[in-house]
């Protein structure tokens, strides 16, 4: 006999992006949130190892770029193998980003003065003029989203609702993001 009940599955929501859409979607993702987690892979324990770090700005091409201290675990770690992970999370429930790129290093003053903000005297006690600070920009090559598609305040009434009826009322959205 066969069974009559209906197993459909909820249909995910998926919606890849290539080009100028993927960069948009990455730049208002990562908009939502300054830090994001900086995860570098060590080769001798084949693991990531993440730290939170404040992006200084993404730029029109989609590329993340963050100021560092010459001496740190992270500059040394992207000399060894310059493949990142970027994390991110705008909110509890949405605007989640997971990004993967190349990370380069430099010493280029002009542009830690167009990055510079004064909190960051905390790490670079010197200022701008700090001979510590290097530039580390991360070329997007390719990442994932999470999102939903009418806003939190919808997918929360549905969220809600959902639950009150016992269906799946799915409001999210995910996709390849492809620069």
């Amino acid at each position: 006999m066969k069974n009559s009940i209906n197993r459909q599955q909820p249909e995910k929501n998926h919606d890849n992006l290539q080009g100028a859409e993927a960069i948009k979607k990455i730049r208002e993702l990562a908009g939502k949130n300054d830090t994001c987690f900086f995860g570098t892979f060590l080769q001798t324990e084949e693991r990531l190892s993440v730290r939170p770090m404040a992006v200084q700005e993404t730029d029109e091409e989609g590329n993340f770029w963050f100021l560092s201290a010459d001496d740190s675990h992270k500059n040394e770690e992207i000399q060894k193998n310059p493949h990142v992970q970027l994390l991110f999370q705008g909110s509890a429930h949405s605007d989640f980003l997971d990004v993967q790129g190349v990370a380069t290093i430099s010493r280029d003053k002009k542009r830690i003065k167009e990055l510079w903000d004064p909190i960051l005297k905390t790490w670079f006690t010197e200022g701008v003029d700090d001979p510590r600070i290097t530039v580390i920009k991360v070329e997007t090559r390719d990442g994932y989203y999470w999102d939903n598609k009418h806003g939190n305040a919808i997918a929360f009434i549905k969220m809600a609702a959902g639950a009150a009826m016992g269906k799946t009322l799915d409001d999210s959205i995910e996709g390849q993001v492809t620069v």
